[in-house]
């Protein structure tokens, strides 16, 4: 009985030692890759923010705003009159293009239609949802889009590339 006492202590005993702890096989990946990748985004998104501002000053006859939300847009059509703008919720009634800062068309408004957009609650290219709440019905904005409030990165997966900037003029036909 002493025998089994002792052997059953002695397997404790063993089994409570420490383990030294294994090292990962894969590290993490080191934050330099990260900060390389932040690095070029901001590099592209001046690039292209330079092709903007040329291709706005070479378009002397209209006048662009640089909005707080990163696009540009110029009013094709400005009603003056105090008329109600979109909020989160409304579904607003538009119709729109998109083509590229060469202004060849992507996508026509006749290809695109009539589109109801339920404000802030669906998801839409980012620069247009943005916009959208600046116009009035009656309203026909041209929106200059960096990628970035675009399709960004993956392109829209059809005719628009990746990280390509684009144009999008939009008529706000009516809000519900």
């Amino acid at each position: 009985m002493k025998i089994k006492m002792l052997l059953f202590c002695g397997i404790i005993l063993i089994g409570c030692s420490k383990s030294t702890p294994r090292k990962p096989i894969n590290p993490k990946p080191s934050t330099t890759i990260f900060q390389k990748t932040i690095e070029e985004s901001k590099q592209l998104n001046k690039v292209e923010e330079e092709k903007i501002e040329q291709l706005i000053e070479k378009d002397s006859t209209n006048s662009y705003t640089n909005s707080l939300n990163g696009f540009w847009y110029t009013y094709v059509t400005k009603i003056e009159a105090d008329k109600p703008t979109p909020k989160t919720g409304d579904i607003a009634i538009i119709e729109f293009d998109v083509r590229d800062l060469n202004d060849t068309i992507i996508y026509s408004k006749e290809e695109l239609g009539i589109k109801k957009y339920n404000v802030d609650k669906e998801d839409f290219i980012s620069g247009i949802q943005k916009g959208i709440k600046l116009m009035k019905i009656g309203e026909t904005i041209t929106f200059v889009i960096p990628s970035y409030n675009a399709f960004g990165i993956s392109g829209d997966g059809n005719k628009i590339g990746v990280n390509k900037s684009i144009k999008s003029t939009v008529t706000l036909l009516n809000i519900k």
